[in-house]
């Protein structure tokens, strides 16, 4: 009985620090405060913290308990599209915070259509992913 409670205080305490760890790396990148700024919603800044801790704690449940969840292929898509804006914007918060386009471009000696290149840039991640997935790679 002890050592199930001791388990369980083990376990919530090491979700605490992880999701705290978590939390402040976001807080940390900016991505947030980015996402706010971007979208021009600072006044709707608590529907984004409520959407992220909702998030967070679905995605635990749904680590933790695994359940059968069939959505069919539509189901599938919005999940595939959901999951790629969650780390395409971790990707960018990263590589902006660390400035890897400018210091790409200066050293490339890029002066015009850098916009173009992060949009070649992503089309050719998406192109990539849907070739991943239509190929059923890793499966």
């Amino acid at each position: 009985m002890w050592t199930s409670v001791l388990l369980a205080l083990i376990g919530i305490s090491g979700g605490f620090v992880v999701a705290g760890g978590v939390i402040a790396l976001m807080v940390g990148l900016g991505v947030i405060t980015r996402f706010v700024g971007i979208t021009h919603t600072a006044k709707h800044v608590q529907i984004f913290e409520t959407a992220i801790l909702l998030g967070g704690v679905a995605g635990n449940l749904l680590g933790v308990y695994q359940p059968m969840v069939y959505a069919g292929e539509p189901g599938l898509a919005v999940l595939g599209i959901f999951s790629g804006i969650f780390v395409g914007g971790w990707i960018l918060a990263l590589a902006e915070i660390v400035n890897i386009f400018p210091i790409f471009a200066r050293r490339a000696g890029i002066t015009k259509g850098y916009s173009l290149i992060v949009i070649a840039m992503a089309a050719g991640k998406v192109a990539g992913s849907m070739w991943h997935f239509y190929m059923r790679f890793g499966v």
